[in-house]
């Protein structure tokens, strides 16, 4: 290619390399060789010169990729820029699986790692031993020394009651899935805290913990019913939670939103916006997650890692299940 051009081999990969002391039109007369000749760079080659194999690993343990599929397009979003690829291996919450994909993504001298959990709760380490970067994101590192990205989910338990009381909503419950989760916790507290700010209490008196299913959005409101039969809301902790409440206040001839507004968490579109009438829910906003975690990483390659857990805010999503009281 650089005899086609007429120049240095030096020159011809200075000019395909973008660097500033090559002429423009000595650069023009190399692109057009190049695109002659069909020629691309070795990665390999490069590789071996610049230490770096533009790769990296997403490893997870997100079963259903309900979490990891949004957090690796939000990775590839941004690696896609620096032309760097993503690896992904889901090791299916097995340590032992995990321990065998990390071998295989070092054996391929990937540059970083994103280790995505399959649920929101602190997980081991991988260590500080390793001889690439690791980023965490949804599920933090138990090791303070590791950078963590998570949701904000104390804010969006905070968000969705909010917006219910924004709309006027004054006897608000709160039904949500497993009490072992931080995710449900901090939801709750969100919420809880939001309430308090308006001197206001759950309606039901306390939060409904359970399962994160329909099956038990439908229990738990019948239930909340009988006790409560004046409330105007309900937050539900997933969307799964959400279509179970909708289903038994059709049931009870119960108007949705006009008589009972409802909000759900984690906007699955497939279940928020087919729900009848389309569920306003809280976005976890985990493409966004995954881009600052791709920025993280990228930084960290450069050899500026940082530590600690940062959070990244959550944003709402309004649909007809909320409407203000007429």
């Amino acid at each position: 290619m650089a005899k086609l051009a007429g120049v240095s081999v030096a020159t011809a990969s200075k000019a395909l390399n973008g660097q500033p002391q090559v002429r423009a039109e000595t650069r023009e007369r190399v692109v057009r060789a190049a695109e002659q000749l069909s020629f691309s760079p070795n990665t390999l080659a490069q590789g071996l010169i610049t230490q770096r194999s533009g790769t990296v690993g997403l490893l997870t343990s997100d079963l259903e990729g309900r979490f990891s599929i949004p957090i690796l397009m939000g990775a590839e979003d941004a690696f896609g820029i620096d032309e760097i690829s993503v690896f992904l291996c889901d090791a299916r919450g097995d340590n032992m699986r995990e321990r065998h994909h990390l071998r295989a993504l070092l054996s391929r001298r990937v540059d970083g790692l994103i280790v995505v959990g399959a649920r929101p709760d602190a997980r081991p380490s991988l260590g500080h031993e390793l001889p690439v970067p690791v980023v965490y994101a949804y599920a933090p590192s138990e090791d303070p020394g590791d950078l963590s990205l998570v949701t904000d989910n104390v804010g969006g338990g905070r968000m969705a009651v909010d917006h219910l009381l924004q709309y006027g909503r004054r006897r608000i419950a709160h039904i949500t899935g497993d009490a072992t989760y931080g995710a449900a916790q901090d939801r709750a507290s969100g919420a809880l805290a939001r309430l308090a700010e308006e001197g206001l209490e759950l309606a039901g008196d306390h939060v409904w913990f359970g399962s994160w299913s329909e099956a038990w959005g439908r229990g738990a409101t019948r239930m909340l019913l009988q006790r409560c039969p004046d409330v105007d809301a309900i937050f539900a902790g997933s969307d799964e939670i959400a279509r179970g409440v909708l289903d038994v206040l059709h049931q009870e001839k119960l108007a949705v939103p006009a008589q009972v507004a409802v909000i759900g968490f984690d906007n699955w579109n497939i279940l928020a916006a087919n729900a009848r009438p389309p569920l306003s829910t809280v976005d976890m906003n985990l493409e966004q997650l995954g881009r600052l975690a791709a920025q993280r990483l990228f930084t960290a390659i450069d050899g500026k890692l940082g530590s600690g857990v940062e959070t990244v805010p959550c944003r709402l999503v309004t649909r007809e299940s909320t409407a203000p009281l007429e």
